[in-house]
């Protein structure tokens, strides 16, 4: 009896343990942050220069990890105020899917809006979700939506739209 509480008690401790370092892992560091700093950089510079007549495409690779460490670290100067908390989620190498929590306020009051503006009535933060493909080729990328959510409850691209376009 004492031998199989024993072993649950290192199973427990093993659970804890191994959550412990996975969380510690999933922390945003500051080299991350400017991995990515270096490589928007790399491909800024790359863009200003017109190709050479034989070079080749030049793919550069992005890491979740090192989005997520520069928006905590760099990203609040990119981000309107009342955008907190930004992730990013890869799921695999073509979905995005993104969440932050958003100021509604911020957003009311951004200009004049009607009764029949959903978001006049808007208020506090919530938690703002969006999912999609991202489509890359030929030095462009698009982004296909395929759905938004505030506070869980599913919202139109033009709602997720004019919240953007704040």
């Amino acid at each position: 009896m004492r031998r199989g509480a024993l072993i649950i008690a290192l199973c427990a401790v093993a659970v804890v343990a191994i959550q412990a370092v996975a969380q510690n892992g999933a922390r945003p560091d500051r080299r991350d942050a400017d991995n990515l700093d270096r490589k928007l950089n790399q491909v800024v510079t790359r863009g200003a220069k017109p190709p050479a007549k034989n070079s080749k495409p030049q793919k550069t690779t992005v890491t979740e990890k090192e989005v997520n460490a520069y928006f905590a670290f760099q990203g609040k100067q990119y981000l309107p105020v009342g955008v907190t908390n930004p992730v990013v989620t890869l799921p695999d190498t073509t979905r995005v899917e993104g969440r932050a929590i958003v100021d509604l306020d911020a957003i009311r009051k951004a200009k004049e809006r009607g009764w029949m503006d959903l978001l006049a009535y808007a208020t506090g933060s919530v938690e703002i979700r969006a999912a999609g493909k991202l489509h890359a080729a030929n030095g462009t990328g698009t982004f296909e939506l395929e759905s938004a959510s505030i506070g869980g409850v599913p919202i139109s691209k033009a709602f997720l739209q004019e919240v953007i376009a704040y």
